[in-house]
């Protein structure tokens, strides 16, 4: 089942091939003048100069050939030799009963899945998560569910920052602060032997007690500012990472506390925005592989030794640029954060075994992966080409510069999605929505209008750029927002309830009006959408194709009466029109990640 852009393409093609040109110059696209055409094929102009012919005599040879089709009312030749195409009625009233009788409305399965591995969000032990955190949980989730969608095997990983200097600093400030556990570390055994699972329990019930998230939240950043300052606390930070991750026993315990009372926080906050992982493999898991890893790259004669530490040198000749070597082992001995990242490719190889991995981290990361991608090429760990970074530009605010709260600090992830929530409450009230629903009802919209509000906004836009934050414009009812797709979602659903109480039934679609074929066009135009976000690793497309989809049903709407239809053919037809249309549109939320509610 092709949609029409496809099956035209391919009548296209067969027509030049039958004029005695190459089929490729057949592809069709939507018409950039829809008030004169459906589709148009520009392929005369490239065929003439490959020709080295008239490109409207071409144009000529190939209108004839298509005009017997019966799918077009009319194919025709405008300047220089572009054809235009018109779908006939009963073509596209036929496209529009496929779509209807289809349970993905028109969306294909890839004939070859793959296995894919989507590496987003990133959080990190005992930092709570904030605005920057954003981008990357939602569209690394949208961009899981769009592939997982279309057919692949495909696992989401949160990829935990769960190791490394960041933890010796966290031990030796609590150290410091606390005597008792200062004193409990000295005590614990360098290994368990000897010590049984009641004992670590008491431990652990210990840490519970004196160790909270909020403890976490306070302590990192005075000790991040501390080891810039104080360098004999710095190298103990840095002595305190080396003997974790060497399997220490009680730092162990220390950090595995850190580990579960920030996970806890993690996924509050990525269930309040509808985002969830297959793994939650943090840079811990791959500790055990490094070992035998860099031996492995010592044998293969990749690593060597700059300056008391040990690299990977991976420029290529023809480089326009200086691309740095991957830093392995620190003039320390301590495995760094490129280290863990190429074993935690080994890792995946190993694990999953998968045809591509894609990272969904902030743009400014892009030279890091480079050097990561190119050394785990050079190892074998991946084919060439098999590992993508999917960059993404940063959320600013009103001065052009990344987000930050009123008095310059960086606003937690939490606090965004309540700010979120307020606003939403705010504009159903003022829109005079949701006053029928319970408290816990209103509540639930409330949430869901807000989250519709931040995903939108972001998902909207190519995940290249950046843009400025103005939660005010996302949360409106009107204009381009996830608030005014909801609201049309949730309207298609009140038309379709009073047709169900007053008898009403869907039937077969016959498409006349000028909005039923626009709103049909729009349906047929999905599959086109998902293969632009699905080859771009782009949801923008389905943002975008989510929203002409709703104002095309606004238009419709208002022009062709659903339920005062002048017969019960008409109004059967429309019927399915518009159920079609809430299927597909709330199957485009899905693929961004937003819920719509029932009722507002």
């Amino acid at each position: 089942m092709n949609d029409l852009k496809r099956s035209l393409s391919e009548a296209a093609a067969a027509a030049f091939q039958a004029a005695g040109l190459p089929p490729e110059f057949g592809r069709v696209t939507a018409s950039d003048r829809p008030d004169l055409a459906d589709f148009q094929c520009n392929g005369a102009l490239a065929a003439a100069k490959s020709a080295k012919r008239n490109p409207r005599e071409i144009a000529v040879q190939v209108v004839e050939i298509l005009k017997g089709d019966p799918r077009l009312a009319s194919v025709e030749i405008a300047g220089v030799g572009f054809i235009n195409m018109r779908v006939s009625d009963e073509a596209l009233s036929a496209r529009a009963r496929e779509i209807a009788g289809d349970e993905r409305t028109g969306a294909h399965l890839l004939e070859t899945p793959r296995r894919v591995l989507i590496d987003y969000a990133g959080p990190n032990v005992a930092k709570p998560m904030h605005v920057g955190h954003l981008r990357a949980s939602i569209i690394g989730e949208s961009i899981k569910r769009l592939y997982r969608f279309r057919g692949d095997d495909v696992v989401g990983d949160a990829h935990f920052g769960d190791w490394g200097f960041q933890m010796g600093l966290l031990i030796s400030a609590i150290m410091d602060e606390d005597p008792f556990i200062n004193a409990l570390m000295e005590k614990l055994p360098e290994a368990p032997r000897g010590f049984s699972s009641a004992d670590e329990a008491k431990v652990m019930a210990e840490f519970e007690k004196r160790i909270t998230l909020a403890d976490l939240d306070r302590i990192y950043p005075a000790a991040s500012v501390r080891q810039k300052e104080d360098p004999a606390f710095k190298e103990r930070a840095r002595k305190a990472t080396a003997e974790l991750q060497n399997g220490r026993f009680g730092y162990r315990l220390l950090w595995r506390h850190f580990v579960n009372v920030s996970r806890v926080a993690l996924e509050r906050e990525f269930h309040a925005l509808g985002v969830d992982f297959d793994l939650w493999k943090g840079e811990s898991d791959v500790n055990d592989l490094i070992e035998p890893m860099v031996h492995q790259l010592e044998v293969k004669g990749l690593l060597v030794s700059d300056q008391g530490a040990r690299i990977v040198r991976v420029a290529r000749e023809g480089d326009k640029r200086d691309v740095p070597p991957l830093l392995v082992v620190s003039s320390e001995g301590s495995a760094m954060y490129g280290t863990t990242d190429l074993a935690t490719i080994l890792d995946r190889r190993k694990s999953f075994d998968p045809h591509l991995i894609l990272y969904c981290v902030d743009q400014r990361q892009a030279d890091h992966f480079e050097t990561v991608f190119r050394a785990a090429y050079l190892a074998g760990y991946a084919e060439e080409g098999s590992l993508e970074h999917i960059g993404f530009g940063t959320m600013n605010g009103a001065d052009g510069k990344p987000f930050k709260t009123r008095a310059g600090g960086v606003l937690k992830l939490h606090d965004l999605i309540e700010m979120a929530r307020e606003k939403a409450r705010e504009r159903l009230r003022e829109a005079g929505l949701g006053a029928e629903l319970s408290e816990e009802q209103f509540e639930d919209t409330a949430h869901k209008v807000g989250v519709a509000a931040l995903k939108f906004a972001d998902l909207q836009n190519f995940r290249g750029t950046s843009y400025v934050f103005d939660l005010d414009r996302f949360t409106s009812f009107e204009g381009k927002t996830g608030p005014y797709l909801l609201y049309q979602s949730v309207r298609i659903k009140s038309v379709l309830r009073r047709a169900a109480e007053n008898g009403a039934v869907a039937g077969r679609i016959e498409i006349h009006e000028p909005a039923e074929r626009d709103l049909a066009m729009l349906l047929d135009a999905f599959e086109g959408a998902l293969q632009e976000a699905y080859d771009k690793k782009a949801p923008n497309f389905v943002a975008e194709h989510a929203y002409k989809l709703a104002q095309s049903f606004s238009k419709f709407y208002a022009a062709c009466p659903i339920m005062s239809a002048d017969t019960e053919t008409l109004r059967a037809s429309r019927l399915t029109l518009a159920e079609t249309t809430l299927r597909q549109l709330e199957l485009a939320l899905e693929l961004l990640g937003i819920e719509a509610p029932e009722r507002m």
